[in-house]
């Protein structure tokens, strides 16, 4: 019998959860770091045991969960998720580092609430029953809702989290129905996600399952105009918590995951919808970033841009769109979230990260300059990071689906380089006028690991992109053959 990888790296979280209350408070800290440090194992080892010429979905546990409902726990990973797996497990272990010595409140109650989010995030990449990815999904909330209500960084942060909170709630709604309609349209009722994939859907159970899911989803995207709770959440949470939600785009996965195989015939149709709302994201995220003179809620207004191009370029709904696609959000969790993990290291110095409250940040802090630089000039697409190879093929996948649209990505695309470049020049260069920044310490030696690990995967993955690319192309090329059957 093989070892249910995939069960210990979502139990395990949870036991770990369980743990930290039989501790004292000062290995509480201890018991987290060693729990994710077995989690980043445990997902190289599900990556190294994934075989990409192999079938569609490996690694496979099935138990009967509801059996009157025909509701099961079955996760299993395919290329579309295997690497979101290792990617997770290095940006929980990140934001760890960055919350270290920043949380004095309650802090068993705090590690609590992140294993509990990595529990849950690990469930949404794995589970192959709608039911349990519902689950997974809406588990989320609880512990967010309370790390940033309790733990946030400004005065808001209360009003912040319940706004996610219930706006997220809210977009749970069509999400629960369009399954339900997915059920309800089959001989036997199921949930399970690959008899769902090879069963044909009427026009209409189609178009519901499919504008729901985009409703459902593009709420936590987010996409214009869906996005509203972004720049409030960047502002009110702490960086470390940001990081999570930012660089690992739930939402984008599941509109790859379940929205478009799910409901093929309509997606087809409404191609253009999609890649209107990715179009509008690129051009308001890049705008929206200009206006701005916080780097955070910058980063937030960047992060909306780039995941319209992801949407964008899976519009074409060919291998390469959804390649690109999955390469890019990939990325992100490296490129966006370490830039995110950076300004909390930076805010926790200096009580900002307001341009007008720096200037100079790079002469008493070289290090973490230099790592904000490479994760910025990742996020928009250098060549030689790891987000080229994502962005190059969403590019021409758009040119040759949607031309107007493509050359309009392009723009905005450009608009969000230009605005990156301006915030980190006023921030970082020119004199020190600031007491607080002439006076902080640059990166300490568990931050400068976290730092070294992002670049190592920043470049190595943007000069050799290939091997990365493999593991996902299969399953692309499966994704894309699902959509003409």
């Amino acid at each position: 019998m093989s070892l249910p990888l995939l069960s210990l790296l979502i139990f395990l979280p949870l036991a770990a959860a369980g743990l930290l209350w039989l501790l004292p408070s000062r290995l509480a800290c201890r018991l987290v770091a060693l729990s994710m440090l077995v989690s980043l194992a445990l997902s190289v080892a599900a990556l190294v045991a994934y075989d990409p010429a192999g079938g569609r979905f490996q690694l496979v546990e099935r138990v009967a969960w509801i059996a009157s409902l025909n509701v099961h726990y079955r996760v299993g990973v395919d290329g579309l998720s295997i690497l979101f797996l290792p990617a997770t497990a290095l940006l929980f272990l990140g934001s760890l580092v960055a919350c270290w010595n920043a949380v004095q409140d309650a802090p068993r109650l705090h590690y609590s609430l992140l294993l509990l989010l990595q529990a849950a995030t690990f469930g949404i990449f794995c589970a192959l029953d709608t039911v349990l990815f519902f689950v997974f999904w809406e588990a989320t909330l609880v512990p967010l809702y309370f790390l940033l209500g309790r733990w946030g960084v400004t005065a808001g942060a209360a009003a912040a989290a319940t706004r996610y909170f219930l706006i997220m709630l809210a977009g749970g709604i069509p999400l629960l129905l369009a399954f339900v309609i997915l059920a309800a349209g089959q001989p036997v009722p199921t949930f399970d996600l690959e008899a769902l994939l090879a069963a044909p859907l009427a026009r209409t159970t189609q178009l519901a399952v499919f504008l729901l899911c985009l409703l459902g989803f593009g709420v936590k995207v987010p996409l214009v105009p869906l996005h509203t709770w972004l720049p409030q959440f960047a502002l009110a949470a702490p960086g470390s918590l940001t990081a999570l939600l930012v660089g690992l785009k739930l939402g984008a996965f599941g509109l790859i995951r379940f929205a478009v195989p799910l409901a093929p015939d309509v997606a087809l149709e409404l191609h253009w919808l999609l890649a209107g709302l990715g179009t509008v994201a690129i051009l308001y995220g890049a705008v929206g970033m200009l206006a701005q003179t916080n780097m955070r809620v910058s980063l937030a207004y960047a992060s909306i841009c780039h995941v319209g191009l992801a949407m964008l370029g899976l519009a074409s709904y060919t291998a390469q769109g959804a390649q690109g696609a999955v390469s890019l959000l990939l990325s992100f969790s490296v490129a966006t979230g370490g830039a995110f993990l950076l300004l909390e290291f930076l805010r926790q110095r200096t009580g900002s990260t307001d341009i007008h409250a720096l200037g100079g940040a790079a002469k008493s802090m070289p290090l973490l300059a230099t790592g904000f630089l490479i994760c910025g000039l990742a996020g928009v697409g250098m060549p030689g990071t790891s987000s080229f190879p994502g962005e190059f093929m969403l590019i021409i996948a758009a040119l040759q689906s949607h031309t107007g649209a493509g050359m309009a990505a392009l723009f905005g695309l450009s608009i969000a380089a230009g605005g990156f470049l301006s915030l980190y020049r006023k921030a970082f260069f020119g004199p020190v006028d600031k007491a607080g920044v002439a006076q902080a310490s640059d990166l300490r030696p568990r931050e400068w690991a976290v730092l070294v690990a992002l670049i190592v995967m920043i470049v190595s993955i943007g000069i050799y992109p290939g091997p990365w690319i493999e593991i996902v192309r299969p399953a692309a090329e499966a994704w894309a053959a699902g959509l003409n059957r």
